[in-house]
């Protein structure tokens, strides 16, 4: 389909970091064709997710407040606000309150940490119960 609408309902795999209270799913992925990853991801109050990026990502926050603390200092947004993170940053994700995202990543955020040097940071991760 060239045209799609998802919801964070649609996602059918989360997957969690470690036994914190965060979870990401991708609604698209490279298994879409498209160009690019965008998915939804829940953080719990107070949780944090250090980084580096392997990509380009922007984050639209649609619940609570979020910040990216980056080499500048923190960002933080709120809800319908974004955040812009450049490839080769790196970065600790840290959710304020509780949270709720969309990520847009160029290229697909797996695919490219799996050709880097950040590969063995994907071992955090398993899917979600």
């Amino acid at each position: 389909m060239d045209v799609q609408k998802f919801t964070s309902d649609s996602a059918t795999a989360w997957f969690q970091r470690l036994d914190q209270q965060i979870h990401l799913a991708d609604v698209v992925d490279g298994s879409s064709g498209a160009a690019m990853s965008v998915g939804f991801a829940r953080y719990g109050k107070g949780e944090r997710n250090p980084w580096k990026m392997t990509y380009d990502e922007a984050l639209i926050i649609t619940k609570g407040r979020f910040t990216v603390e980056g080499p500048d200092g923190p960002v933080t947004a709120g809800v319908g606000e974004v955040i812009y993170l450049r490839q080769g940053t790196e970065l600790v994700y840290s959710a304020e309150e509780e949270s709720e995202l969309v990520y847009v990543t160029y290229p697909h955020w797996l695919a490219a940490t799996e050709k880097s040097a950040e590969a063995d940071r994907l071992k955090e991760w398993h899917p979600a119960s």
